[in-house]
């Protein structure tokens, strides 16, 4: 449920809405505050162009608005971030640690079932909801096909040609059979482990006397597939298995399955060939599937799969990431149809693993002190069980004898104290003692807890100093910014590297010996695809009229502030307070200045507080208290930052300031000539939209929907922002539009989508009669869902301002959490790659790895840095703008040069990147949860950051998030 705004006016009002949050926390130290005022800054660019005339803009029935949930958001500034974002995307940050993918239950969209209710609900698009409000909403003319996405309006060719290479390996379709049975294993089991065990077994029986030798691949599940017909249609099996040898010498448990395998559908690879031509409207998932788990059965059975991914301590060096957390090394695969046929998608990954240390060294390494010699407190207590629940782990006092067991809690009581009931009877017996007599075995550390192993009912107690962690478990909870850098630094690759070990991990795998490979008749090109690709213009760059350089022209993704100025004189000299003052302090410090500016009739523009290196929560409260409460920016930066003095460090954080105050540090040359096309020929407003998600482990905090729009045109440089509350783990942007009823003043209409419309006509004196919504972090799987909700949302939104106005929309979806990567034809040919090894910025493939006919791209538009470069891959959802391939493949390179915060080129459109640090600041303004904690000043003395939730107590209800003040809302405060 999304948080409420105050009411929105139609076009032509005035807008008084408001956004906001609340945070906590404080750590010791001093931060240090000054005042600056100044207006409109020196180094602003400003454009004195032609405007349109400032009609008034009305909407067709009753306007004012719905308050919903929203409140602006960002965290440019922020101290905590030890590597910058633009380092962790040149980085392999594929292989770092990040949320889990929220997938909705829905209908596999690639059925045609699916495809037909999708269909018909886009015809409908316009139509839904109009008995409830006073406007009309016109139906959206749709293609003939609706449910297809736009078609490739051909290759681009602007641009100078090149040759690269891509991480996908031509796959040969087998020219075979492909069936489908239905595995039904009684009693049901849950584990894919053993899933896998009794079908393995099932086969080395009967391949050749009830299987016609066939040699069947098994998702681990309920399906199993076959390169040919198998000699029934049903069948029934039973097969035993023997639990693993412990060492004992004792005879094994056998367990025995009821198997029945059924015929359940041929998979038509006829289809698949016919999509890949272009000739069949969508994706056979089926058979793709089925490709799919076929080249998936060698490698979970030779390494640890999760996910797509396969990781392996024999695939690269173990590297310890601190707190008993190893990182291994591994590789991704997914078989995709492309242009160039099948391709196999092969990429290398890392993730986190426990190691296999005795659980003594463990809990020693995460609380970073040795507990041989002392008793544990209750938070130490409570640290260990949150990270050992769940955690398997063998015994080791019994020599050879090795059983496994699973860690379901930790006790409270030291082991000296516990005692347990023998033989079902009154007698008792201590934990020491029956070690003691049954073992022969003397336990050192009674003072310690003991791992409670088993059911809650009936649990076993085991000293920590007889256990020892089964390797093998990967660490699905969340890493803290230490094992992050670690993981990122030994996953960094430079290109050439990364080519080498990809090379390595496809010779290694063996795909032609693979005897699922030959059994369907799937062949692998072990080289990696050529691709060819061009390298779009740099676009040149104005600078304001005031410096010595008044434009630029950007060299491989980079220029600096040489020669451009920027200018700010402070109110108030600096003071410094103590963390726990800092919201006493801010407030008084802030009416002192308002009292010398006052009758002068000027505005306090900016507060740059300097923090300590180690500041906890307090940047949070600081943004909180100023954005919230005072309706002031500010400019955050570190105590050794200042110190430095670097040119470069300053020269960053006047970007930032300049932004924040209302200037515009740089626009595109051609944006101010207006020859940029489809986007200056008439007003055109972009948008960007993310929503970010908790923590794995954090089930009670919402998700952050952001929404960014450009405020000017045609520089399209300022964007304003609104951010919202939603559903935990929710997808869809709730509160894009939406319709409340009030009984004294009827329907009202609101949305972040309708205020940022009003904002660009306030802004502008123009409507928007061109849309172009980038927006970011949505899966394949989603993609019907999401155009279905958010475009809806927009139409109405806009229908909502006034009678029939429907501009035409181009919807885009961004997409960074790829696998694809592309490497320079020849590393040693200097005038082809950057300083860091990789493709040059402006780099564009459209081609061969690209969707086999839809409307997308790969575009490198940043020069790397760490590591190999991921280019961000843009897919067209909607189009009625009518692109063609180099109109919108140069625009958003070109936009990505414009970024406010750095003098580099971005791995991704602005707008997009802007909305995730709207959403990565509204977290903020949240109200601390102090649920897993005890309390908040409790949480704040031990010096670790507290968990946020706009969860209302007993869960289910999202919480609005606090209003934002109006003079915060007007500028870029998110930078």
């Amino acid at each position: 449920m999304g948080s409420r705004r105050p009411r929105l006016p139609g076009f032509g009002e005035d807008n008084n809405g408001g956004r906001g949050g609340q945070g906590r926390g404080g750590r010791p130290g001093r931060a240090g505050f000054q005042y600056q005022q100044g207006g409109r800054v020196a180094g602003s660019y400003h454009h004195h162009g032609p405007r349109g005339a400032t009609q008034q803009w009305r909407p067709a029935g009753p306007a004012p608005v719905q308050p919903p949930q929203h409140s602006d958001g960002g965290g440019g500034d922020g101290p905590s971030a030890t590597i910058s974002a633009e380092v962790c995307q040149a980085m392999d940050d594929d292989d770092a640690p990040r949320d889990p993918v929220d997938v909705s239950a829905s209908p596999e969209t690639g059925s045609p079932e699916a495809l037909e209710v999708v269909t018909r609900q886009l015809e409908a698009l316009s139509m839904e909801g109009g008995e409830k409000s006073a406007v009309v909403f016109q139906p959206i003319p749709l293609p003939s096909c609706s449910y297809k996405f736009p078609r490739r309006p051909g290759n681009g060719r602007v641009g100078t040609w090149c040759l690269v290479k891509a991480n996908h390996f031509l796959a040969e379709l087998p020219d075979k059979d492909l069936h489908q049975y239905d595995v039904s294993i009684t009693p049901e089991i849950t584990s894919r482990v053993v899933g896998r065990a009794v079908m393995e077994e099932l086969v080395k029986l009967h391949k050749v006397s009830y299987l016609g030798g066939r040699l069947p691949a098994y998702d681990g599940r309920k399906s199993m597939y076959t390169a040919g017909a198998l000699p029934f249609t049903s069948k029934e099996f039973h097969i035993t298995l023997l639990d693993e040898d412990d060492g004992s010498g004792l005879e094994r448990r056998e367990r025995t399955f009821k198997v029945v395998i059924r015929f359940a559908a041929k998979a038509d690879l006829h289809r698949l060939e016919q999509y890949i031509a272009g000739r069949q409207g969508e994706a056979p998932q089926e058979a793709l599937q089925v490709l799919d788990i076929v080249l998936r059965e060698l490698p979970t059975a030779r390494y640890e799969p999760y996910g797509r991914s396969f990781f392996s301590p024999d695939l690269g060096r173990r590297r310890s990431l601190g707190d008993g957390i190893e990182s291994w090394r591994g590789f991704y695969q997914t078989i995709r149809p492309t242009q160039m046929g099948l391709s196999l998608n092969i990429d290398m990954s890392a993730t986190s693993f426990f190691e296999p240390l005795p659980v003594m060294d463990f809990v020693s390494q995460l609380l970073n002190t040795d507990i041989r010699s002392r008793s544990l407190s209750d938070a130490e207590r409570v640290k260990i069980k949150k990270a050992l629940k769940g955690v398997k782990v063998e015994v080791t006092h019994r020599g050879n004898i090795r059983r496994k067991y699973r860690i379901s809690g930790l006790t409270s009581e030291a082991t000296r104290e516990l005692s347990f009931p023998v033989d079902q009877g009154d007698t008792v017996k201590s934990v020491v003692q029956y070690f003691q007599e049954t073992y022969g075995y003397t336990i050192q550390h009674t003072y310690l807890p003991c791992l409670q192993v088993g059911n809650q009912q009936r649990p076993n107690y085991l000293p920590m100093e007889a256990c020892k962690i089964v390797a093998g478990q990967r660490y699905s909870k969340r890493l803290n910014q230490g094992q992050i850098r670690a993981l990122l630094e030994e996953t960094c690759q430079r290109p050439h590297d990364r080519e080498r070990d990809l090379i390595q991990i496809v010779n290694h795998n063996s795909y032609h010996d693979d005897p699922y490979a030959k059994e369907f008749g799937i062949t692998i090109s072990e080289r990696l695809a050529s691709v060819e690709a061009r390298v779009l213009p740099t676009p040149r760059l104005k600078y304001s009229e005031a410096g010595r350089e008044k434009d630029c022209l950007p060299r491989v993704g980079q220029w600096n502030m040489m020669n451009k100025e920027f200018a700010l004189e402070p109110v108030l000299p600096a003071i410094y307070v103590r963390p726990d003052q800092v919201e006493r302090a801010l407030k008084a410090r802030f009416h002192d200045a308002l009292n010398i500016l006052g009758p002068q009739r000027k505005e306090l523009d900016l507060l740059i507080g300097i923090l300590p290196d180690n500041n906890g929560s307090l940047y949070g409260d600081l943004k909180r208290v100023c954005e919230i409460d005072l309706g002031l920016i500010s400019q955050c930066c570190l105590t050794k930052q200042v110190f430095k003095m670097n040119k470069q460090i300053l020269a960053n954080l006047a970007l930032k300031i300049n932004v924040k105050v209302g200037g515009t540090n740089t626009v595109l040359a051609d944006a101010v000539s207006r020859c940029i096309p489809l986007l200056t020929d008439k007003p055109t407003i972009i948008f960007g939209a993310d929503v970010t998600h908790p923590h794995p482990g954090e089930d009670s905090s919402p998700s952050i929907s952001a929404v960014v729009a450009s405020q000017d045109w045609p520089e399209v440089t300022k964007y304003a922002g609104l951010v919202s509350a939603q559903s935990h783990r929710q997808e869809l942007i709730d509160d894009l539009y939406n319709v409340t009823h009030d009984p004294q003043r009827g329907t009202i209409h609101g949305g972040m989508i309708r205020e940022l419309l009003i904002s660009f006509k306030r802004c502008t004196g123009e409507k928007p009669q061109r849309i172009l919504f980038y927006r970011d972090g949505v899966s394949e799987g989603q993609f019907y869902q999401v155009l279905l909700h958010e475009l809806d949302a927009i139409r109405k939104a806009c229908a909502s301002l006034e009678a029939n106005y429907q501009p035409q929309v181009t919807f885009i979806v961004v997409q960074k959490r790829h696998h694809t990567r592309l490497f320079p034809h020849n590393h040693n040919d200097q005038s082809s790659v950057d300083r860091s090894g990789n493709i040059l910025p402006g780099t564009v493939v459209d081609s061969k790895i690209c969707h086999p006919t839809e409307f997308d791209f790969f575009l490198c538009s940043h020069a790397g840095i760490k590591g190999t470069s991921r280019p961000a891959h843009y897919h067209v959802l909607w189009d009625e703008n009518n692109f063609s391939a180099d109109a919108l493949q140069s625009l958003t390179n070109n936009l990505c040069y414009t970024y406010a915060r750095c003098t580099r080129s971005v791995s991704i459109v602005p707008p997009a990147y802007y909305a995730h640090l709207a959403a990565f600041r509204a977290r903020f303004y949240m109200e601390p949860d102090s649920s897993d904690s005890g309390s908040i000043a409790s949480t704040r003395q031990a010096g670790s950051s507290t968990s946020r939730s706009t969860r209302a107590p007993g869960g289910g209800v999202v919480r609005p998030l606090p209003a934002l003040k109006d003079s915060v809302k007007r500028v870029m405060f998110y930078c």
